[in-house]
C-alpha cells in the first residue's frame, strides 16, 4: 500500500487542478494505492497560516509519495529525511497526475531538480 499525495488548489479531489505551491495549498488531496480510497485534507501548515511544516504534517498522514509542481532543496532535504518520495514536475489534475504515477512516467526529484528561488516557472524534466 502506497499513500500518494497531490498539493491541489482545492476540494475538488481527483478533478481537482496540481496547486502551485505545495506548501501554500488549500488542499491535498491523498490516494491510497492499497483501498484505492482518496481522502481531502485541508493544509494546516504555518505557509496556509496554521502551524507545522508541509513535511511534518504529510509525514503524520502516513504519505509515501508526494507529486508536486516543483520543490526546492531543503523541501527535498525535509521529505527525504521523512521518507517521502517526491515527484516533480506534475500539471494538470490531481487524478492526471496520479495516473502518471501509477504508470510509472513520473522519477524522483534530486537536489539537481529543486526550485532555486521561492517563484513558480515551469518544471519539465527537459528543462535545461
Amino acid at each position: 500500500m502506497t499513500r500518494v499525495c497531490v498539493p491541489t488548489a482545492g476540494p475538488g479531489g481527483l478533478e481537482d487542478a496540481v496547486g502551485e505551491h505545495f506548501g501554500r495549498v488549500p488542499t491535498y488531496t491523498i490516494f491510497d494505492s492499497g483501498t484505492r480510497k482518496v481522502e481531502i485534507v485541508g493544509n494546516t501548515s504555518e505557509h496556509a497560516g496554521g502551524s507545522g511544516l508541509p513535511a511534518d504534517i504529510l509525514s503524520k498522514l502516513n504519505i509515501n509519495v508526494l507529486l508536486c509542481r516543483g520543490a526546492g532543496r531543503r523541501a527535498l532535504d525535509i521529505f527525504g529525511n521523512n521518507g517521502i518520495e517526491v515527484c516533480i514536475g506534475v500539471d494538470g489534475t490531481a487524478g492526471e497526475a496520479i495516473y502518471a504515477w501509477k504508470a510509472g512516467t513520473l522519477s524522483s526529484a534530486s537536489n539537481a531538480d529543486a526550485c532555486q528561488q521561492h517563484a513558480f516557472h515551469d518544471h519539465t524534466k527537459d528543462e535545461t
